[in-house]
């Protein structure tokens, strides 16, 4: 993205950093509650790091589709399937690795479905999978509707899954157990590649909680428009009608975003804010949280002209957020391959450990306070890693795109 649009870039890397920090705790027992998923309803910070994320790629996808609709149908679909496939690929990968695990004393194949338990083998969605999906569908709407259009399929489709979700569960539609898009997850793609995190089958990235998230992708897609559409380049670095515009833009996105975030909680008196079914409540919910973010940080960042160490910190995360997003996840898994002897577990037999786990309970762990604390050090620990790695590639100039 060019350096005019700043803002966006540092909220783009800012989304990715959070994502890193509540992926990698130092113990997943030990963490700050507002670095914690909701255990169903309700959103924390951490709630707002995924949507925020599909957010930046809508908001990206708005100075993307002027150029591909230039080029004719024929490119667009070149580059976007072929976008589509990258990402999602990457993701099964990343699922998938390192392909070995331990069993006992041995290294043992990852099967794609396990011989000996049939319900278990390799996860076919995820964070990344759902990316690519929601990224093909919202640039085929975005390079073939207008505005306004958008604006009614996304009411549409909002209400459709509220509808559905309602009438096709079972017993309370909006609980785990009686969700409908579980069942469609396990006919489609199988109990063995599910997500089984909330102790039984259910996917929280699945096909038809995917529904609501291309959504959020297009109202990023429209909040780019909004900001293009208001002048943006014209203005900001050039001074043309720079106080009215000013006010237009910045006021137009705070109202916005302080709208969807009052109708997605009235929303949810109905139909509750839900991540991992990702609910139409909390589509516009973390939508208007998105555009406030966004309305601030163009007023703080391009209006006032701030940029300071913050700023950069965040900036270098967005010039590569795909790769130190999927490397923040291939690194623990392939050090946990070369094992740290450990002392002895309660049964009697050799424990171990590995490299970032040996840091965190000699280094982190020992922290004074409680064990949040040194939990919360690990993370930031391993952040800064990641910054490290970022900031080396952006001094190299080296920028890997899909």
């Amino acid at each position: 993205m060019k350096q005019r649009y700043y803002s966006l870039d540092v909220f783009r890397g800012a989304t990715v950093a959070l994502m890193i920090m509540v992926n990698n705790p130092g113990s997943w027992s030990h963490m700050f509650a507002p670095l914690k998923h909701a255990p169903w309803h309700g959103c924390t910070p951490t709630d707002l790091v995924f949507p925020f994320f599909l957010f930046a790629v809508g908001n990206a996808m708005a100075f993307v589709i002027p150029r591909l609709q230039e080029s004719g149908s024929s490119a667009f679909f070149k580059k976007v399937i072929k976008r589509t496939i990258l990402i999602f690929a990457i993701g099964l990968f990343l699922n998938w690795w390192p392909f070995v695990q331990w069993v006992g004393d041995s290294l043992a194949f990852r099967e794609w479905v396990s011989t000996e338990s049939p319900e278990k083998g390799v996860r076919l969605f995820g964070v990344l999978q759902r990316i690519a999906v929601a990224y093909f569908f919202a640039s085929i709407l975005a390079f073939y509707c207008k505005p306004r259009t958008l604006i009614y399929i996304s009411t549409l489709t909002l209400l459709c899954y509220w509808g559905l979700t309602a009438t096709l569960g079972t017993g309370d539609p909006y609980s785990l157990e009686g969700w409908f898009g579980t069942n469609i997850d396990k006919a489609v793609l199988g109990v063995a590649h599910m997500y089984k995190g909330e102790g039984v089958p259910f996917d929280p990235e699945g096909l038809a909680s995917t529904l609501p998230a291309i959504v959020q992708v297009v109202f990023g897609y429209l909040a780019g428009e909004f900001i293009k559409r208001r002048g943006e380049v014209d203005w900001l670095w050039s001074g043309t009608n720079g106080g009215e515009t000013h006010f237009k833009l910045i006021a137009g996105l705070l109202v916005t975003g302080f709208v969807l975030l009052l109708l997605g909680w009235i929303w949810s008196l109905g139909f509750p804010i839900n991540k991992k079914i990702w609910t139409s409540s909390y589509v516009l919910y973390t939508t208007g949280l998105g555009i406030l973010t966004i309305g601030s940080m163009i007023w703080y960042i391009e209006v006032r002209g701030v940029k300071n160490m913050l700023t950069r910190f965040f900036d270098v995360f967005g010039k590569n957020p795909l790769f130190i997003f999927v490397l923040s996840g291939l690194l623990p898994r392939f050090i946990n391959l070369f094992r740290i002897a450990d002392g002895e577990a309660s049964d009697g037999s050799a424990s171990y450990t590995n490299a970032l786990q040996w840091f965190y309970k000699n280094v982190c762990a020992q922290m004074p306070g409680p064990p949040e604390v040194g939990s919360f050090a690990y993370s930031l620990c391993f952040l800064l890693l990641m910054w490290i790695i970022c900031y080396w590639l952006d001094k190299q100039k080296i920028y890997i795109r899909v």
